[in-house]
């Protein structure tokens, strides 16, 4: 079983509480859209749940082998887009193919700029080698931080491919978005 369960999550920064006493579970094909304001805590909250941030009281809990992606691309721009999907890819441990790698940055829409310096890419087409991370990587649980930033309506029609098909497999995914992720089985968790 994969899943990632938070109980009693408290997170403060400064005088400022951002949230108090959240719990939530989420468990095999399933996925929580975390919603709220800009400045609610939907980032904070996420980092806690993947284990990056240490909340101020509570405890999360995981299983199973998680993807984190920010609400930034995390791409370098002298790379090309192959090299960062490939650099990504070696670092969680999971490397892909030559052949691989070339499939899912053209079905991801970037065929012929897979070897553009990230630099050259539009912010939707970096987003874009984000997408082919999520055809590639095998992780279990995805923690997503606006995973539909920048990109057009092909693009999101994509992650909504991708993500059905992940949650099809008894994947998890834990998002914060301020969009309609168009995921069969998403709940929501409001942030004030």
């Amino acid at each position: 079983m994969n899943g990632i369960e938070a109980r009693g999550l408290t997170c403060r920064r400064g005088f400022a509480t951002l949230f108090r006493d959240v719990a939530f579970r989420v468990a095999d094909g399933e996925c929580l859209a975390v919603r709220g304001p800009n400045g609610s805590g939907k980032t904070t909250l996420l980092r806690c749940a993947a284990g990056l941030t240490r909340a101020d009281a509570g405890e999360v809990t995981r299983s199973g082998a998680l993807l984190y992606a920010g609400h930034l691309p995390g791409i370098k721009d002298d790379l090309t887009a192959e090299e960062n999907l490939r650099g990504a890819l070696a670092l969680r441990g999971c490397p892909a193919s030559a052949d691989a790698i070339r499939e899912a940055l053209g079905e991801a829409g970037l065929g012929k700029r897979r070897m553009l310096p990230a630099r050259r890419l539009s912010a939707g087409q970096r987003r874009r080698i984000g997408l082919a991370r999520l055809m590639l990587d095998p992780a279990p649980l995805w923690i997503l931080d606006e995973p539909l930033t920048a990109l057009d309506d092909e693009g999101c029609a994509l992650f909504s491919r991708l993500a059905g098909a992940h949650l099809d497999r008894g994947g998890v995914m834990l998002a914060a978005t301020h969009h309609d992720l168009a995921a069969a089985r998403t709940r929501e968790l409001r942030l004030a």
